[in-house]
């Protein structure tokens, strides 16, 4: 994974009454594929693999806002997730049992997402 130093250097100034469920997102990220890299861009912690895939709004601080630039595409549906303009999905985390029952939805993903990639 490139760059995942410069998402931890941003996470360890970030001021966030959520770090702790960003970190726990991250986490399953990270983990759910070797392939998916990870860097900042756009103002928080991104993630691609060939291309972007998704990236954090640390600047929403009321919940953990994940933004799945092509998540339409995926296919997966989930009462978790809400579709949003030109095919982004959006994951909102509020607490970490959140995090916690949607992992595997996250991790199943993150794997469509490298999966669309290599077709």
């Amino acid at each position: 994974m490139s760059n995942t130093t410069k998402a931890n250097e941003f996470m360890s100034k970030l001021e966030h009454p959520l770090k702790a469920e960003m970190e726990a997102v991250r986490e399953i990220i990270i983990n759910a594929n070797s392939k998916m890299e990870e860097d900042v861009k756009w103002g928080g912690p991104s993630y691609f693999y060939k291309e972007d895939f998704a990236t954090f709004n640390p600047r929403i601080k009321n919940y953990v806002a994940l933004i799945f630039h092509k998540g339409q595409l995926l296919n997966i549906e989930s009462d978790f997730l809400e579709e949003a303009t030109k095919g982004k999905v959006y994951a909102k985390f509020y607490s970490m049992e959140q995090v916690t029952a949607n992992k595997e939805l996250l991790e199943k993903m993150v794997n469509a997402w490298i999966d669309l990639m290599e077709r």
